[in-house]
């Protein structure tokens, strides 16, 4: 799904961003430009990083 249309990005490439180690919207911004435009899109992007932050501890917190 694209979250960012001025940007043409996707959840998938906020996903990977926070696999790479963005850990807040500043990072994802100055990766991915993302909301650097409109900022139409920081609520949804802002919500897809924290679900992603989540499931990443989580599956720290299971392999530990």
């Amino acid at each position: 799904m694209y979250v960012c249309i001025c940007h043409g990005i996707t959840e998938q490439q906020i996903k990977e961003s926070t696999v790479d180690g963005a850990s807040s919207m500043k990072c994802l911004k100055t990766q991915l430009a993302i909301a650097s435009t409109c900022g139409k899109c920081s609520h949804v992007a802002k919500m897809i990083l924290d679900e992603s932050l989540l499931a990443l501890a989580e599956e720290a917190k299971a392999v530990a």
